[in-house]
């Protein structure tokens, strides 16, 4: 069973593990093999310089083009990172509405390949973009 964009966001807001770190994301869609949700940054998102964290842009590029994939026709098995690459363009301030897109790019027998990009809301500035690679455990 496939979860629907409200189901996953109640199940974030519910979780007791580390994915409680994306309990404020709001699930905007979810179906083949995309997601798209959003996050308006506050103090407990940022860095040291008060803008938006890298390492939680990173978790954003995990977690979201995770559940990207769990939407795939051949993505709901379980599955492990084998790589995620960063590339920081523009800082997002508190206060700032982000965007973060994701997309299943191709799954093959034994690894998946996705894409994010996380934007300004109002602006559909790049601020970040991510890849994420990872091992399917049970190919199809």
């Amino acid at each position: 069973m496939v979860l629907t964009a409200a189901q996953l966001s109640k199940v974030l807001q519910n979780t007791k593990g580390f994915e409680r770190v994306l309990s404020k994301i709001k699930v905007i869609s979810l179906e083949n093999g995309k997601c798209n949700a959003e996050l308006k940054v506050e103090d407990e998102h940022t860095n040291a310089l008060g803008t938006l964290h890298g390492g939680l842009s990173a978790t954003l590029v995990d977690g979201v083009s995770t559940y990207a994939l769990m939407t795939h026709k051949y993505g709901q098995v379980p599955n492990v990172s084998v790589n995620i690459n960063m590339e920081y363009i523009k800082g997002a301030k508190v206060g700032d509405e982000v965007q973060i897109l994701a997309n299943t790019i191709r799954v093959g027998k034994t690894l998946a390949f996705l894409e994010v990009a996380i934007k300004d809301k109002a602006t559909g500035t790049l601020l970040v973009k991510g890849s994420h690679t990872k091992f399917m455990m049970n190919p199809k």
